[in-house]
């Protein structure tokens, strides 16, 4: 068992967050944006806009990632033994590039109720202050959920570009992590990403998120896949597990799932992001 200690749950609970956790290899991290970049030659613009989303679905790779145990040991300690993936995304950064993320409660608009749920951001490169790493706002988890404006900013990776205005940056804390390293982060805890100022992109696996078995979809309708334990609720439907890189079974899966995530997204929006 790679559980967290007790420090380490103590931290989660004071800050809303816990990193860095050694969760993969070098070699097992670079086999992820190896994964990537194939798909992104042979399937162009497969990944781009709402395909970044549910790509366990579709590769082996990010499927075997998701059911690592070091991560789910990890989870586990935060949310019980009863794991259900409901959600993977990409969050890609290009060199010099203009895309960031703005501050945000991933609660506010995902409708998983109650938040016995965690996000898992596993760096598949490097991820630190020039790079635009995720910074957090310590301690915003036991508050309420805040009011986020939509801006559908163009250069923003969330799906309205919501936003949380006047957070106070020198209050927040960056999350550097090393490839093959992972956080952890609470539903309702405030954070964000700058600029990629590098000459390399900055690539980040998210598992978002691993949910309670007790966790209920409010909005809609997700795929899950069972990741540990048991699943007495059967809230959710189960999806596919992927036979091969973009097979075409899986591929009608995808695009379900795709469907009724992005219906989500944008229940009461007055119009769709790229995201």
């Amino acid at each position: 068992m790679a559980s967290l200690s007790d420090q380490q749950i103590n931290l989660y609970n004071q800050k809303g967050y816990i990193a860095p956790i050694n969760v993969l290899s070098k070699q097992e991290a670079n086999e992820i944006r190896q994964e990537i970049e194939t798909i992104e030659k042979k399937w162009p613009n497969a990944l781009e806009g709402i395909g970044r989303n549910y790509v366990h679905l579709i590769s082996p790779v990010f499927n075997k990632v998701c059911l690592n145990n070091k991560i789910l040991d990890a989870v586990e300690s935060i949310i019980g033994k009863n794991i259900l993936i409901c959600g993977t995304t990409l969050f890609i950064k290009n060199a010099n590039e203009k895309g960031f993320v703005s501050f945000h409660q991933d609660a506010k608009y995902i409708g998983l109720e109650p938040h016995n749920w965690v996000t898992a951001w596993i760096a598949v490169t490097d991820a630190n202050e020039k790079n635009g790493c995720m910074r957090m706002l310590p301690g915003s988890h036991k508050e309420n959920l805040k009011k986020h404006e939509q801006k559908f900013d163009e250069n923003n990776l969330l799906t309205r570009s919501q936003t949380i205005e006047n957070v106070p940056l020198e209050k927040t804390e960056f999350v550097v992590l090393k490839a093959g390293q992972m956080s952890l982060h609470h539903p309702t805890v405030v954070h964000g990403s700058g600029l990629n100022k590098s000459n390399d992109r900055r690539i980040g696996f998210v598992v978002q998120s691993y949910i309670g078995s007790n966790v209920d979809q409010v909005l809609g309708k997700i795929y899950v896949q069972k990741a540990r334990g048991e699943d007495k609720h059967k809230f959710h439907q189960y999806s596919n597990i992927p036979k091969a890189l973009m097979a075409e079974e899986d591929i009608l899966s995808w695009n379900k799932a795709k469907d009724e995530l992005s219906k989500i997204f944008y229940i009461g929006a007055k119009k769709k992001g790229k995201y």
